[in-house]
């Protein structure tokens, strides 16, 4: 269960968030936790986190290790930060801010470099779906951003789809619409790493997951965990999706 809290909550707030956070998740042994906040909180949830089971992450970063790159945030300097993962290629990255699925392959490779566990998004746009695209658009951003792992590489990595028209937008796709998706990206695995990897890899969903259908999101075969948003920002309901 990872939660991505994108521009929201000061250091302090942070620091608040953990307080209330911990407490109810500190018997929770049966799903690795992560809160991905924004860089500015990243030193205080660290901090906040430290000696419990909830990781820390970043939400993006630059392929290159260093250099004249200003206002980027390098792979190395999250891990000397104290994440234990970061997010790659969210849709709002990919939307927003021209992220491509060349770029996304080098941030994952240079994410896995520095020790960090990636959490690689894919997934399609609404007009893909009415389409009848939703395949095609996972089988490209697949052979182009995940793919050219090596099998080593690939092991190390979580999957997390999310189709963007349910992301903040209160749709959610339904369990039988998720698991047809999860179903897909499995599918491409094991053609390209085999039925082992396919098997072992977790594929996350994220798109406006709340506690009130957790529940039938987590009983479908393939989909192994959630990427959460909004109700992420908040620590009872996050804690309630961690314990469904």
């Amino acid at each position: 269960m990872a939660g991505n809290w994108k521009m929201y909550k000061t250091p302090a707030e942070t620091k608040a968030f953990f307080e209330t956070l911990l407490p109810l998740v500190a018997q929770s042994t049966h799903a690795d936790m992560a809160i991905c906040p924004p860089f500015v909180d990243i030193a205080a949830a660290v901090e906040a986190a430290a000696g419990s089971r909830v990781a820390v992450g970043g939400q993006n970063c630059e392929y290159r290790k260093e250099g004249a790159y200003t206002g980027e945030i390098s792979a190395p300097m999250l891990k000397a930060a104290g994440c234990s993962c970061v997010i790659i290629g969210h849709s709002e990255r990919r939307q927003y801010y021209g992220e491509t699925d060349a770029t996304v392959l080098l941030k994952t490779k240079a994410a896995l470099e520095s020790g960090l566990q990636a959490i690689v998004c894919v997934g399609e746009l609404l007009a893909d779906r009415e389409a009848g695209k939703t395949n095609d658009v996972l089988t490209t951003q697949f052979d182009g951003g995940i793919a050219g792992l090596t099998p080593e590489e690939f092991a190390k990595i979580v999957i997390a789809y999310e189709p963007v028209w349910a992301i903040g937008t209160g749709k959610v796709a339904t369990p039988e619409i998720a698991e047809d998706a999860h179903k897909v990206i499995r599918g491409l695995v094991a053609g390209k790493f085999g039925a082992d990897a396919a098997d072992k890899v977790r594929i996350l969903y994220g798109g406006s997951v709340k506690p009130n259908n957790v529940k039938g999101l987590m009983e479908q075969p393939d989909i192994d965990g959630a990427l959460v948003g909004g109700a992420a920002l908040e620590a009872v309901s996050f804690s309630q999706l961690v314990n469904f």
